[in-house]
């Protein structure tokens, strides 16, 4: 029988902690798992010294974003060009990359709390500072964020006030207190969960918000193309034709929304087909918004970009568009590129070379709403999308192509953090995506239609619009960053006793 060191057990229990987090996530919905798994990673590190305490966050996150970013195999795989071997080391360094943040916040926590146990309620901060570098070092990464597990869970109706972030922080306070609680016999220290969840029911309903009267109608187009055949130049035609047809048998909606670059002709070139489109809608009181690519022809520039068209007569270059800001990395843009795209497929996607668009652009106006937009993968990055939610917003739209990522759990953690934007900003949200996961959702988060996956199909759905601003979008992250410092409370009354028994 082979006998396992206790580092190795350790190690082991880590990362398949890590691993099972990942079913706390859409689709799996185990939205309980983090208030069992979190209170064991802390009694496991609890006692280590901080260079073993840094391993084993390592190793936590190894099995964390291992299980959980897996579905990233499925698009280097079938769109990379590289062999296996190659895909998995890339992911192996990809997820090594990430590990590496809650490893620094399981040092730092030791490091000051190994002898002092005043320190001990410190990791929500340094968890915090972690992810919110992780969310911005080079463009940042912040998908799977514990926060997102609570999406459909108890702590996620303090999101309105705190956000996603404070509900991660939320989480490891719990941990903490369950650790106090069972372990070392303290159950006054459940008094903490008690009130996030008493918070958890009371805040979403003292939101300075208001549901409007009047619903809008809104049609969600799903085309459903494949994504070896989207960038074909003669397939142009018949994918502005699929949509087309999905779209004239519903045209009288208010609203209808199709993907992202939906359209694959380059704006500019697109004149004919645009203003057809336009005609359309407008014959029928409609708005039509719609992703395609803009091409600056001065400056040899392109734009992932949004466009309305309406009863307003289209032109190019008229003000009322959204151009992307947060690129993907590879797939939109690619550093470092005289270097890595002679190198492998990966680094040559179509469309992979486009510029940015302002981090704050004004709504779009479409049928006399104001659209708050995101595209695709800005959609995780609550402080943009924040930026760009005002008090006369009526509703969060995103638009993306997860055709990419295949039939595996990707698209349903992308939907889940969109979900997660609305419940923050208190703004209905309505998704459209090539071929799935197409929603409407309503300002708590919760799902008004549902689309199948991989199906061309139009969702047509009655949205009521909101006005005014949550207090998370009034404020931000500082209820997540003023949650935390709680945590050094102990510390400083810990520093004034002493200095009272001095003197």
């Amino acid at each position: 029988m082979i006998k396992l060191s206790g580092s190795v057990t350790r190690s082991l229990l880590l990362v398949i902690c890590g691993a099972l987090l990942t079913l706390s996530y859409s689709p799996f919905h185990w939205h309980w798992l983090p208030f069992i798994i979190l209170p064991i990673v802390v009694r496991l590190i609890w006692p280590l010294a901080p260079k073993r305490a840094f391993r084993a966050g390592f190793v936590f996150g190894m099995g964390l974003f291992g299980a959980g970013l897996s579905w990233i195999y499925v698009s280097i795989d079938q769109y990379g060009g590289v062999p296996v071997p190659v895909t998995l080391l890339l992911l192996v360094l990809l997820f090594a990359y990430l590990a590496l943040f809650p490893a620094i916040a399981f040092w730092c926590w030791q490091k000051l709390s190994h002898r002092k146990f005043a320190w001990r309620f410190s990791l929500p901060f340094f968890w915090l500072i972690a992810e919110l570098l992780r969310g911005w070092l080079f463009t940042g990464f912040p998908w799977l964020s514990l926060g997102y597990s609570q999406t459909d869970g108890i702590f996620g109706g303090l999101a309105p006030v705190i956000g996603e972030t404070g509900i991660t922080v939320a989480l490891w306070f719990t941990a903490i207190t369950l650790v106090l609680a069972l372990r070392f016999k303290k159950p006054a220290s459940l008094l903490i969960p008690l009130i996030f969840l008493t918070c958890a029911v009371v805040f979403p309903k003292i939101q300075p918000t208001e549901r409007k009267a009047e619903s809008m109608s809104v049609l969600l187009v799903q085309g459903n193309i494949q994504q070896s055949l989207k960038w074909q130049a003669e397939q142009q035609w018949p994918n502005i034709l699929r949509y087309l047809d999905l779209t004239r048998p519903k045209f009288n909606h208010d609203l209808v929304i199709w993907p992202e670059s939906a359209i694959t002709a380059l704006e500019p070139y697109a004149s004919d087909v645009l203003n057809t489109v336009e005609q359309s809608a407008s014959m029928n009181d409609s708005a039509l918004v719609t992703g395609i690519i803009d091409y600056d022809r001065l400056n040899d520039d392109f734009y992932n970009s949004v466009i309305v068209l309406d009863e307003e007569s289209y032109s190019y270059g008229n003000a009322n568009r959204y151009q992307k800001h947060q690129l993907l990395p590879i797939g939109e843009f690619v550093p470092f590129e005289d270097l890595l795209r002679p190198l492998a497929p990966l680094f040559n996607l179509p469309m992979s070379s486009f510029s940015r668009g302002g981090y704050q652009q004004p709504n779009l106006k479409a049928n006399g709403s104001n659209l708050a937009m995101a595209i695709c993968y800005e959609i995780a990055f609550a402080g943009q999308v924040r930026s760009n939610t005002y008090d006369d917003t009526d509703y969060l739209v995103t638009i993306s192509n997860d055709t990419w990522f295949g039939d595996s759990h990707g698209p349903w953690q992308h939907m889940q953090i969109a979900r997660m934007r609305a419940m923050e900003l208190g703004k209905p949200l309505l998704r459209a995506t090539n071929n799935g996961v197409t929603a409407a959702v309503d300002e708590h988060g919760q799902y008004i239609e549902l689309a199948p996956q991989f199906t061309a199909t139009a969702l047509s759905a009655d949205v009521y619009p909101v006005s005014g601003s949550t207090l998370f979008n009034k404020i931000g992250n500082w209820g997540a960053i003023i949650l935390a410092l709680f945590g050094l409370l102990p510390v400083i009354a810990t520093k004034r006793t002493k200095k009272r028994a001095q003197t």
